[in-house]
């Protein structure tokens, strides 16, 4: 997996996610929380806390040492959290697929972070995690992921009804795919 930092804008880079971000994971992901409920599932409320989110990171983390997940932090020039990038369910062999997954702190949505993140980590799980295709999926009604996906060269392919439980229901889901490219499996 890669450990490099892309910069993606002034004072926004790309990295890796670590353990001892939990903190200001917590506090990002606090202040955005009535921003992102209607596209998230209901949490309690110790998910928001740093403890909460040093579990969640340490599985997440986890799962990266296993090679079926890569996750990556939004930080500002302070290295505070605005925002994450995670693909998630890695799959390999002739599939080499994973599932795309992000947010963007609600003080810097729509400012072309969300678009600049998903292009780079594109380039990233085809260059060096060698993956062939890229999903993702939104509620109906997320009109702003839907444009980023769209700008980052997703195409929608159909519609899952109650792909999964959002907001307290189980919500149709717009589903997207990006193929990074056409050569052979690698690795």
């Amino acid at each position: 997996m890669t450990d490099d930092v892309h910069h993606l804008t002034e004072g926004v880079r790309l990295r890796p996610v670590t353990l001892s971000d939990a903190d200001s994971f917590a506090r990002a992901l606090t202040r955005s929380r009535a921003y992102m409920r209607r596209w998230e599932p209901v949490r309690p409320d110790a998910f928001y806390t740093p403890e909460g989110q040093a579990r969640r990171l340490t599985a997440l983390l986890a799962d990266r040492d296993a090679g079926r997940a890569m996750p990556w932090a939004l930080a500002d020039e302070e290295d505070r959290v605005v925002g994450a990038m995670t693909l998630a369910s890695i799959e390999r062999g002739p599939f080499r697929n994973a599932r795309l997954g992000y947010w963007i702190d609600v003080d810097l949505a729509g400012r072309g972070l969300a678009t600049a993140a998903v292009t780079r980590v594109c380039e990233e799980a085809r260059d060096v995690l060698g993956l062939h295709r890229i999903e993702a999926g939104t509620v109906l009604d997320n009109a702003a992921s839907q444009r980023v996906l769209a700008k980052c060269g997703f195409e929608l392919y159909g519609t899952a009804p109650r792909y999964l439980h959002i907001n307290g229901a189980w919500q149709d889901h717009r589903m997207f795919q990006r193929i990074l490219h056409d050569g052979p499996p690698q690795g």
